[in-house]
């Protein structure tokens, strides 16, 4: 894979003979479509398809224009200014499991031969090259979690994976709780089981498969890799669990809380750094199985930063919905297991910040589905770079369940609570130096733009909770 950041259209361009050498591989695959996928402001692949016969003029950036400020939310360009070039990542070049008459490949976008500046994948690989020229590189794993559903006869969204009557409909008792079940493991293996051959199959190395929390919700554990290859899956899994959901006549929703008695979906992110000059040696990992000195200050890096990090890989109203500490009526307890503070801890998972004990990466429980991975992994590289270089300090490791601890003992420790809601998290995204420098200011004005749009269509919008709670009491 590419990960080069180049600033001129013209040193982008892949070698011609190679270009020839992967059609003719495509081509005896019985490849006859191109999906060449650029990625928008919020981590959604956009493409023209293009017949196999264009493969060459597509690689060299003579395929598919596309005037992505008209669709995306980023009013920089208007109707006169050029439109944007997307040039293939053939390193990334991938034929769909789900359809093998088509072949993905990732793209940078370009606009008047310079890297566009409202490009994501092409802020990370600046990101990145900024840490390279500081020593450093990152390794990423993100955890997925979703939610498997179906339309009913009512034409209403349903559990996939539920076989109790629904409310009203006849007696519903109390139910196990669905997380590592075994027998509603083996009910879901028909599509969970195409899945695990798929992704074995992509050489993922996918190590489980787990019934979550919530009914019908999954989580899938496979390997790490570095941050640009992370942030691409991340994005392509997105769409192959969709394609065979539907092959099984279910669909896949990512959003976080898709009712208030659901467990959250996170995507935690799992990162470790390596020195450049050193790859393949994790710097978090110390002498005698502990963590090294290093990990403190990228951790410090991070906390300094939690707020507008938050805000990117939490970056819906609904986000936030999810990152309270218990919820009432909840499916298979009380408590959440998420995120509350901007605080670490040794396998706290009521913090922002956990430290495993099964491997050496800091997990930022406190990102889910909806997050741009090209911003939300960029803005972990860049923070935990600046905590490195400026050796901060994250003050002491807090190994306490913060569900229990009481409002004066965090105010007494002065510990930070995670942003409460999508504005909240807005204001401190538009106050972030770190912010600014991952995305550029031209996406960052877009990114604000388009959050406190999002945030002020949902606070004008007449709730149910509100028609039950305030209809009749007033």
């Amino acid at each position: 894979m590419s990960s080069h950041y180049y600033e001129i259209f013209a040193d982008a361009l892949p070698d011609s003979d190679r270009l020839e050498i992967e059609k003719k591989k495509l081509e005896d695959a019985g490849v006859k479509y191109i999906l060449s996928c650029w990625i928008d402001m919020f981590g959604q692949p956009k493409t023209k398809p293009v017949p196999i016969s264009d493969f060459v003029p597509l690689c060299m950036g003579k395929g598919p224009q596309f005037a992505v400020h008209s669709v995306s939310f980023v009013p920089e360009l208007g109707p006169a200014d050029s439109d944007q070039i997307p040039l293939p990542d053939i390193d990334t070049i991938q034929i769909c499991p789900w359809d093998k008459t088509i072949a993905w490949v990732f793209a940078d976008l370009w606009w008047e031969d310079k890297p566009y500046n409202l490009c994501p994948r092409q802020s990370l690989k600046r990101i990145m090259r900024d840490a390279a020229d500081q020593g450093y590189m990152m390794m990423a794993g993100i955890e997925p979690e979703f939610i498997t559903m179906q339309w009913d006869d009512n034409g209403m969204p349903v559990k996939a994976f539920d076989d109790d009557p629904m409310p009203g409909e006849g007696i519903r008792p109390r139910r196990q709780a669905f997380g590592y079940d075994v027998e509603y493991s083996l009910d879901s293996m028909g599509f969970l089981g195409e899945m695990i051959d798929i992704l074995e199959d992509l050489g993922w190395n996918l190590h489980d498969v787990v019934a979550e929390g919530a009914y019908s919700q999954f989580e899938l554990d496979f390997h790490y890799t570095n941050v640009l290859e992370m942030a691409d899956r991340f994005v392509f899994l997105r769409i192959l669990l969709k394609e065979i959901a539907k092959k099984h006549g279910m669909f896949i929703t990512f959003m976080p809380k898709p009712t208030t008695g659901d467990w959250r979906s996170g995507a935690h992110m799992n990162v470790s750094m390596q020195k450049v000059d050193d790859p393949g040696v994790n710097i978090y990992e110390g002498e005698d199985g502990n963590w090294s000195d290093e990990v403190k200050h990228a951790l410090g890096g991070i906390l300094k930063n939690g707020a507008a990090i938050t805000a990117v890989a939490c970056s819906t109203v609904n986000s936030y919905n999810g990152l309270v500490p218990k919820v009432g009526g909840f499916e298979g307890g009380t408590y959440t297991w998420a995120p509350t503070h901007m605080v670490y801890g040794t396998n706290n998972r009521s913090a922002m910040l956990r430290l495993p004990q099964s491997r050496f990466a800091i997990e930022n429980r406190a990102a889910d589905m909806c997050m741009n991975p090209y911003l939300g992994l960029g803005m972990m590289l860049a923070a935990q770079v600046e905590g490195l270089v400026n050796k901060l300090d994250p003050g002491p490791s807090l190994d306490e369940d913060l569900y229990v601890m009481d409002d004066k003992e965090k105010e007494k420790r002065t510990l930070t609570p995670l942003p409460r809601n999508l504005m909240e998290a807005t204001e401190q995204l538009g106050r972030s130096e770190l912010a600014k420098t991952v995305m550029g200011e031209a996406m960052m004005r877009s990114f604000l733009a388009y959050k406190i749009d999002e945030w002020e269509r949902y606070h004008q919008e007449t709730t149910d909770w509100e028609v039950r709670e305030y209809l009749r009491l007033y």
